[in-house]
């Protein structure tokens, strides 16, 4: 039996930029929904029910944040916001209210393909059973017995150290503001330590990275946050 057509609703009252993500999607299968206002994209989210949402922040009737926020009280869809904003509040705002990803205009159909393919990879991997294990480049992490090995070579991490790396796991492909990721590593009242993420995810890139000056897992959101790249071939 073949898999159902994956739908798509577009909320973008941009007309070019609609049609460059419908043609994009289309071109890898994606059956594509438009919208033009935060009322109509709820309505075609609540019937619809589609697989994925890509969403402008600015919109005619409200902005795209207030959007997010609505739809995260009865869905759990991956929703990639497109923005040409560049005021990186507004992308952690978007992040805060439910936002799973992010792409700034202007973007190309790689990138937004890429995007699209790492939220639908992080849905099914939630559908699965958990495994034991966690493999990322030449990274395996033993989750039960709380090990990590690099190239088959057990690393050391300190206690924090695995808690962050746990944290980026759980939400892998997945962009994680400064704030939760303080809050979830390091608990309430951390959330203007920015500081402290950096010199552990510099500690992480170190011991599992390649390269750590230019990494290729632990990739830095420019005044965002932080991402887990699964497949950073």
């Amino acid at each position: 039996m073949s898999n159902p057509t994956p739908t798509a609703l577009v909320l973008e009252d941009e007309r070019e930029i609609c049609q460059f993500v419908r043609l994009s999607l289309e071109s890898e299968g994606w059956l594509v929904v438009e919208a033009g206002t935060v009322r109509q994209g709820l309505i075609e989210a609540g019937t619809r029910r589609p697989d994925l949402v890509i969403a402008d922040l600015g919109l005619p009737d409200g902005d795209g944040v207030d959007f997010v926020r609505a739809l995260r009280t009865w869905s759990s869809v991956p929703v990639i916001v497109l923005s040409a904003r560049i005021d990186e509040r507004d992308k952690v705002a978007a992040l805060d209210a439910g936002a799973d990803d992010y792409l700034t205009k202007p973007f190309g159909t790689a990138e937004l393909l890429a995007r699209t393919r790492a939220n639908m990879r992080r849905v099914r991997a939630g559908r699965s059973t958990p495994e034991a294990n966690f493999r990322f480049g030449e990274v395996e992490v033993d989750l039960a017995a709380r090990i990590v090995r690099r190239r088959g070579a057990e690393v050391h991490l300190t206690p924090i150290e695995y808690r962050l790396l746990g944290v980026l796991i759980a939400n892998a492909d997945r962009v994680l503001t400064h704030p939760y990721l303080l809050r979830e590593v390091w608990g309430p009242g951390h959330a203007g330590r920015t500081h402290y993420l950096r010199v552990f995810m510099g500690n992480l890139r170190q011991k599992l990275e390649d390269d750590p000056a230019q990494p290729r897992q632990f990739i830095t959101e420019t005044g965002v946050g932080y991402r887990l790249v699964v497949d950073a071939s």
